[in-house]
C-alpha cells in the first residue's frame, strides 16, 4: 500500500502546501481510497500517478471547508471522464450527506455514478474481505474523527523445504496443504497442510487522524498502527495557541505516536508559517522537536509518497 500526500498545509492553500487530503493506494488492484477533499485537490490529482477513475472510497474527518471543499468539483469532474461508472463509497459525519445534497440542488450535477452515502459512527465503518475500516472520535471544535485501515492477517508462507523433506512430490497438492487443508498423497498418508504452513503473517494498520487535541480515543486507536498520520499544526512554543484552536503540536503528535508504540510517525497539516525559511521555527526544527520524542518522524509535503511495507512475523 502506498500513502500520497496530495495536500499537507492547514487552515487555507499556500504556495507551498495544498489543504488537506491523503490517498491510500493498494497497490495490488490500482485503487485508491480518499481521506479528506480540501480545496483543490483534483489539481493536486492530476499532477500524481492518481487516476480519478480508480478511486474507490472517500472518507472525511469532519465538516472543515479545508478538509471538505474540494469534494463537490472532484465527484463532478469524475463524472465528466468517459466510461466511469464504477460507484463511489463516501463516508464521514451525518451532515456531510445534507452538505452534498444542499449543493447539488441549488448547482445541479448529474453524476453518472452511483454515489453512497455511509454516516460514521464510532466503530467499524466498514469491511472488505482484506480490510477492516474503524472510526473514533477525536477531539476538535465540531463532530471529527480518526481512521484506522487495518488488513486483516495474511496466511503463514507454504514451508516448501520442510514439505519435500516429508517427501511431497511437488505439484497440484502444493497448492491446497497451502491453503491448511488436508490431503491424502498418492503412497495413501494423510497430511494436514497446517502444519507446513507458517504462522499468519501480520496486517498493516494506517492510522489517519482528523483535526485534534491529544486524545486517548486517538492513543487506543493507532495502538500498534504500521503509520500514523497525526496533524502538527503548530510548533510547541505555540501550544496555548493549539489548544485554543483545538490542534496539535509536532510534539504532542510524536507522545501520541509513543504512547501508541506506532512504527512510523508522519506529520501533516501544517501551518504556512512554518515553510518560511526566514525567521522564525521552520519545518526541519518542528521534526527535530517531534523526532526528540518519537524518532520514527516524517514530515510530509504535497505529492510525498509512503510506501507501507508488510509486517513480518519473524516466529
Amino acid at each position: 500500500m502506498i500513502l500520497t500526500f496530495l495536500g499537507t498545509g492547514s487552515g487555507a492553500p499556500s504556495t507551498k502546501r495544498n489543504v488537506s487530503a491523503t490517498a491510500l493506494t493498494m497497490r495490488k488492484t490500482g485503487k485508491w481510497w480518499l481521506f479528506d477533499c480540501g480545496e483543490g485537490t483534483q489539481h493536486q490529482i492530476l499532477h500524481s500517478p492518481l487516476r480519478v477513475s480508480q478511486l474507490e472510497k472517500i472518507f472525511i474527518t469532519h465538516m472543515h471547508g479545508d478538509h471538505l471543499f474540494g469534494l463537490i468539483g472532484l465527484l463532478a469532474s469524475r463524472s465528466l471522464q468517459a466510461r466511469v461508472e464504477t460507484p463511489i463509497q463516501l463516508y464521514g459525519p451525518r451532515a456531510l450527506q445534507q452538505y452534498i445534497e444542499a449543493v447539488m440542488a441549488v448547482s445541479p450535477i448529474h453524476l453518472q455514478y452511483p454515489l453512497t452515502f455511509h454516516p460514521v459512527t464510532p466503530g467499524i465503518v466498514l469491511e472488505t474481505g482484506e480490510m477492516i475500516v474503524e472510526a473514533a472520535p477525536v477531539e476538535h471544535r465540531m463532530e471529527c474523527y480518526a481512521y484506522a485501515i487495518v488488513e486483516k492477517p495474511r496466511p503463514g508462507a507454504f514451508q516448501v523445504e520442510k514439505a519435500k523433506a516429508a517427501g511431497i512430490p511437488p505439484g497440484p497438492l502444493y497448492a491446497a496443504l497451502k491453503r491448511g487443508e488436508t490431503v491424502e498423497l498418492p503412497d495413501g498418508r494423510i497430511v494436514d497442510g497446517r502444519t507446513l504452513v507458517g504462522p499468519p503473517q501480520p496486517g498493516r494498520k494506517i492510522v489517519v487522524s482528523g483535526d485534534t487535541l491529544p486524545c486517548e480515543s486517538l492513543v487506543n486507536l493507532a495502538r500498534e498502527a504500521t503509520v500514523l498520520v497525526h496533524e502538527a499544526t503548530f510548533a510547541h512554543d505555540q501550544l496555548e495557541l493549539a489548544t485554543r484552536s483545538a490542534h496539535s503540536t509536532a510534539v504532542q503528535a510524536a507522545e501520541i505516536a509513543r504512547k501508541a508504540n506506532a512504527r512510523q510517525l508522519i506529520l501533516t497539516h501544517i501551518s504556512p508559517r512554518y515553510d518560511d525559511e526566514e525567521g522564525g521555527i521552520t519545518t526541519v526544527q518542528m521534526l527535530a522537536e517531534a523526532q526528540a520524542v518519537f524518532v520514527q518522524t516524517l514530515i510530509a509535503h504535497d505529492f510525498f509518497q509512503y510506501e507501507v511495507k508488510a509486517a513480518r512475523n519473524t516466529v
